[in-house]
């Protein structure tokens, strides 16, 4: 299976692994093949390739925008500096122990839809836009903090956590807005990607 579940990943369409790579800056570069890069990237640095036509996938489970999260203030600007350099894309990211799941969409520069949901302190750090059609289907995406009532009871709560997501819905609303990396066939990629480590992030001790 390729990578997708407790990761994160930009999706970038039409645009290049070298100039993503670019933009994020990667130093220390390798060509390596998908599964040996995916695996890489698990454990320490970033990852860059073209799996499937039109799309651009960047993977880094530590260190991808590592010196940003969603729970920053400066976060969207983040987004929109890449954006300045790559164009449309969107932001993935989900933690299976603390149930941290994120999906962005960056359109035209401007972060057209985000939502961020920490299901171990029930946080909703960032919730900008509109909720597209495929989170209306899913029923997730919809609430935030802010709905919380003190008086609410079992009922209440109850539907309230039904619309928080799981890594399922991420990966569903991959799959909708662009492409859903667990379903890639690792042997179905040949074309090899760029690995490499951004400012900041040293190789890692060799074992």
């Amino acid at each position: 299976m390729s990578f997708g579940f407790k990761t994160t990943w930009l999706a970038v369409r039409d645009v290049s692994p070298e100039e993503v790579a670019d933009a994020l800056e990667l130093r220390y570069r390798q060509r390596l093949d998908w599964e040996t890069g995916t695996e890489l990237a698990y454990d320490h640095g970033v990852f860059v390739a073209r799996p499937v036509p039109e799309w651009t996938l960047a993977h880094g489970r530590m260190h991808l925008l590592h010196d940003t999260d969603p729970t920053y203030p400066d976060f969207p600007d983040r987004l929109r500096a890449l954006a300045a350099l790559i164009g449309d894309f969107q932001y993935f990211r989900t933690e299976r122990v603390s149930d941290y799941h994120t999906w962005v969409k960056v359109e035209s520069g401007e972060v057209t839809r985000a939502y961020c949901y920490i299901g171990m302190t029930g946080e909703v750090p960032l919730r900008l836009g509109e909720p597209t059609a495929i989170e209306k289907e899913l029923g997730v995406g919809l609430v935030g903090r802010e709905e919380v009532r003190k008086k609410w009871g079992d009922a209440e709560w109850d539907a309230w956590h039904a619309a928080m997501p799981t890594e399922h819905e991420v990966m569903r609303i991959a799959a909708d807005w662009s492409v859903c990396p667990p379903l890639i066939e690792d042997g179905s990629v040949t074309a090899p990607g760029i690995y490499g480590l951004p400012p900041g992030v040293e190789p890692a001790p060799a074992s």
